[in-house]
């Protein structure tokens, strides 16, 4: 190579030899015998080879990966190493094979290590692969009893039949009995029916969820009727969060700041008694200069004061989906540099990535949302409180408010 190569050249044949040489010994290994050689080891036999050229900062570089005549191989040290990675690039890869345009699918393209030599089938097996773990991920049996339920969904465009859609990625998380955070399941759909919502919820308990005492949420009415038809028993809280937005929406601009402090005032209560008097307090001060604001405030008293049947170290962690706005949040982060997907399946592939590594981030270790402590003082306070989920059964008419 030194004498043959400029200097423009040899950075680039030193890196494609040294990888081909590190996809020839990981070759060896997986057939269990090197080109040519026979051993007692040997599952299966080469047969030929097919190029890769990847995009690295030293330029284009081609290797060549063997294939077999049974099974498959393809390098460890070409995958991407995080499962969100991998995601992602399936997804871009998809895109630019089927020649679909996705915002700054060049830069992406670029960042990811270029994707000028994927083949419609190199794609099929990355998506192939990352499908198998995302399914695993999303279909494994919910084993322990979840006393607090988060459900939210956040929106992606997705190119159906044509035309670019706005898709929900409705998630759930739980907080399990010994006070651990797990990602319960997710899925992708048209719109946050409540048909949508109880199909999901369904799916959940057919998965093995139980003992759900309390399900936080957004106060979206399909949500909020799937949560009564499917978890029976179980209390709704609806963010403190969200509330005072849908309350700030009804008053000048002027009065914002006011009316906010006003309603903050019920949050900082010592005791549930003392938080529900608080409610009617607020509105019946209210009432006299925003007689529709106290009129919400009656209407969600039982929902937004839900969480003071609990203990009160849970309170902070109860009355809003912060916890789980945050995850949305890395979810968007990722899909973002997508800008639209090529269809359903790649929205869910990335969205499912994303959802397994957080949920393996917060089960490292001792880490957890709730202490045990606390977690028991709930479980003893428990004959007061709903001990499982049953589903309403059909109702002629059900209600939505």
């Amino acid at each position: 190579m030194l004498r043959t190569a400029d200097g423009g050249q040899f950075v680039n044949r030193l890196l494609t030899g040294a990888l081909q040489a590190l996809i020839e010994l990981g070759a060896t290994a997986a057939i269990g015998a090197g080109p040519h050689e026979r051993t007692p080891t040997r599952t299966t036999q080469r047969n030929g080879s097919r190029p890769k050229t990847l995009t690295t900062a030293a330029g284009d570089v081609t290797v060549t990966i063997p294939k077999t005549r049974t099974g498959s191989f393809f390098p460890s040290l070409l995958e991407p190493r995080r499962r969100i990675d991998r995601a992602l690039h399936a997804v871009i890869a998809e895109a630019y094979v089927h020649g679909v345009s996705t915002r700054k699918v060049d830069d992406v393209v670029a960042a990811m290590g270029g994707l000028a030599g994927e083949s419609t089938s190199e794609v099929s097996r990355i998506c192939t692969a990352l499908d198998a773990e995302v399914a695993a991920f999303a279909q494994r049996p919910l084993e322990t009893a979840f006393p607090y339920l988060f459900a939210d969904a956040t929106y992606c465009k997705v190119r159906l039949n044509g035309r670019v859609v706005s898709q929900a990625v409705v998630v759930a998380t739980g907080v399990s009995a010994d006070g651990r955070r797990e990602v319960l399941g997710h899925a992708v759909g048209d719109s946050e029916t409540e048909e949508f919502w109880t199909e999901f919820f369904r799916s959940l308990r057919e998965r093995g969820l139980t003992g759900v005492h309390l399900v936080i949420s957004d106060a979206h009415r399909g949500l909020a009727a799937a949560v009564t038809a499917v978890l029976q028993g179980a209390s709704w809280q609806r963010c403190r969060v969200h509330f005072p937005r849908n309350v700030l929406a009804k008053v000048r601009k002027g009065d914002a700041e006011m009316v906010a402090a006003a309603v903050r005032t019920i949050f900082a209560q010592p005791t549930g008694e003392a938080v529900r008097d608080q409610v009617d307090s607020v509105a019946a001060l209210l009432e006299g200069k925003f007689p529709t604001v106290a009129e919400l405030l009656r209407d969600a008293k039982p929902d937004l004061t839900a969480f003071a049947d609990f203990p009160e170290a849970h309170w902070k962690k109860l009355w809003s989906t912060n916890p789980l706005e945050r995850l949305n949040k890395e979810i968007k982060r990722r899909t973002d540099v997508v800008g639209i997907f090529p269809n359903a399946a790649a929205l869910s592939r990335l969205a499912g990535a994303v959802l397994a590594e957080a949920h393996d981030e917060w089960q490292a270790g001792d880490r957890r949302y709730l202490s045990e402590t606390s977690m028991a003082a709930l479980f003893a306070a428990s004959t007061a409180l709903p001990t499982r989920c049953e589903e309403v059964p059909p109702q002629p008419e059900l209600s939505t408010a």
